[in-house]
């Protein structure tokens, strides 16, 4: 019985650590390399969104699931460059410590330049997070 726990326990794991990486219908278009992500903005001449998360984080899959592909943040999918880094994996140790990362989800948003515009860490709303991402607007316009 025990060993039976046991493998559910891992198969529960993997396929948490699956779920944490799919997004949902209506999701905006996540790149997961901030690098890349970077560029694209520079590109566009947009902000960059980047959301630090993790699979294990509850907070962090309510705003995957309930906030990004809301009704109310939709209409800003296409004025941001959207990214979404795992701060379990390696290859992002680097970028969360540049921007300060502590606790999850942190929300950085970042000029087409690179500089810093704000952040926000935490669960929210999708109506807060529209108002956030409106203020976030007016700061990458000045």
């Amino acid at each position: 019985m025990k060993a039976i726990l046991s493998m559910l326990t891992v198969f529960g794991l993997a396929a948490g650590s699956v779920m944490g990486a799919e997004f949902p219908d209506g999701s905006p278009d996540f790149e997961t390399d901030y690098d890349k992500a970077l560029a694209a903005a520079k590109e566009a001449g947009k902000p960059l969104l980047v959301v630090f998360s993790a699979s294990w984080c509850p907070p962090c899959q309510a705003n995957k699931q309930n906030v990004y592909p809301s009704d109310a943040v939709k209409k800003y999918h296409d004025k941001f460059v959207w990214a979404y880094l795992d701060t379990d994996k390696a290859e992002n140790e680097k970028v969360a410590k540049s921007f300060g990362v502590s606790g999850i989800p942190h929300i950085q948003f970042v000029s087409s330049d690179g500089k810093p515009l704000d952040k926000t860490v935490g669960g929210t709303s999708p109506e807060m997070f529209a108002k956030t991402l409106d203020g976030v607007l007016d700061k990458a316009k000045s």
